[in-house]
């Protein structure tokens, strides 16, 4: 059973990162399941540290967007989610091609949710491994 509270598309996702740091960073979104939110991010000049590795901010940043996007999905109409809490744990090295990112939840509340995220490399090794909180909050509560 989907845990969606909408039928969003890859499309629709694509269209609200405009203008975002995912899409300055490249973040591309691949597949929706049914309890999972999937997409990729290149390694490149924007997403490397200075030793030519994927640097671990740019890992954590397709984790919180996955994520984030993933718990919106599953949320009522009237209501948004905003990061609480987010840690990484950095297990591989990455200097080029593309990571990708896996949001599944771990709990989704009327108060909080929890999401697992895993970033793997082109050969499905784990690069990184992020647990991320998210608080539900009134749509009114977004500072304009």
């Amino acid at each position: 059973m989907a845990i969606w509270k909408s039928n969003p598309t890859l499309e629709h996702i694509a269209r609200l990162q405009r203008g975002t740091m995912g899409d300055h960073l490249g973040i591309e979104y691949q597949e929706i399941g049914p309890d999972f939110l999937r997409g990729r991010m290149p390694v490149n000049e924007r997403t490397r540290q200075p030793m030519g590795l994927l640097h671990g901010g740019a890992s954590v940043a397709p984790a919180e967007t996955l994520g984030s996007v993933a718990g919106k999905m599953c949320l009522e109409p009237g209501t948004d989610c905003v990061g609480l809490e987010i840690s990484a744990n950095h297990i591989r090295a990455v200097r080029s091609g593309h990571v990708t990112g896996t949001a599944r939840p771990v709990h989704i509340g009327g108060r909080t949710q929890v999401w697992n995220i895993e970033i793997v490399d082109e050969k499905g090794k784990i690069v990184c491994v992020s647990r991320l909180t998210l608080a539900i909050i009134g749509s009114e509560q977004i500072a304009k």
